[in-house]
């Protein structure tokens, strides 16, 4: 008998413990008593891409010459028709876009523009290659289409060379000159998403260049000042590193 008392009395002890854990469950669940309370699982992160990311460019557009005024050698008479001429201009840039907000670096390469004036039987070759870094502002979304509005800054490194004039003064030799000058950009467009990571970007830019010399001789110099261009630009985009944040 005394064998068999040690596994009676602990079965005993386990199902009077069962018991009483059912016993606390139930009156739990009673009305008037509060619901048991379990802690709240978290909930795991998980990444979201955004429509954001880095992105290369492409550009091409048609540049129309402006020009504020030439001041040539001293003694000798300002031309009143001159005018700067057209060009084509291409450019390559890369740069990222985070929502909104849109940065980029561009570098454009472009024709001469020929400047004339020719009551004073002047001409010159003007050239300009920027090095610009642009911020643009993206207006909202609509059926794919994105306006936008932008503006840039940087440096131009002009060049001014097949300068003639056969009175204002009559320049001869070597009349070539290059110079860096500071080089400042506003634009506008709308671009139109072609595929998910691809848009064509079609956008008006005005740029000023600055002013440019010419070689001089013994005569002195002239001086082009305020070159300027209004140009239509179309390019394409095109995303390859999205974007993603945690949520």
């Amino acid at each position: 008998m005394s064998l068999l008392r040690k596994p009676v009395i602990g079965g005993a002890a386990f199902v009077a413990a069962m018991v009483g854990a059912l016993s606390c469950a139930s009156a739990a669940d009673m009305p008037g008593n509060p619901p048991l309370s379990l802690p709240a699982p978290s909930r795991p992160l998980h990444r979201v891409e955004v429509a954001s990311g880095w992105y290369l460019r492409g550009d091409l557009g048609y540049r129309m010459g402006r020009l504020n005024s030439a001041q040539p050698a001293p003694g000798f008479a300002a031309p009143t028709d001159d005018k700067m001429g057209n060009s084509i201009v291409a450019g390559l840039g890369g740069g990222i876009k985070t929502e909104w907000l849109r940065t980029d670096v561009t570098i454009d390469f472009a024709t001469p523009m020929k400047y004339e004036a020719p009551l004073g039987g002047t001409s010159a070759k003007v050239s300009a290659t920027t090095f610009l870094f642009n911020g643009y502002l993206d207006l909202g979304t609509w059926y794919r289409a994105t306006p936008y509005i932008g503006a840039g800054a940087g440096t131009a490194r002009m060049s001014v060379s097949d300068y003639t004039s056969t009175a204002l003064p009559p320049f001869t030799g070597d009349t070539a000159r290059t110079r860096w000058n500071f080089a400042w950009a506003g634009m506008a467009g709308v671009a139109y998403a072609i595929s998910p990571n691809t848009m064509v970007d079609l956008g008006y830019r005005y740029i000023n260049f600055g002013d440019v010399t010419t070689g001089s001789d013994v005569f002195g110099s002239m001086t082009l000042k305020q070159i300027a261009a209004h140009e239509v630009r179309v390019g394409l985009r095109w995303s390859f590193d999205d974007l993603s944040m945690a949520r």
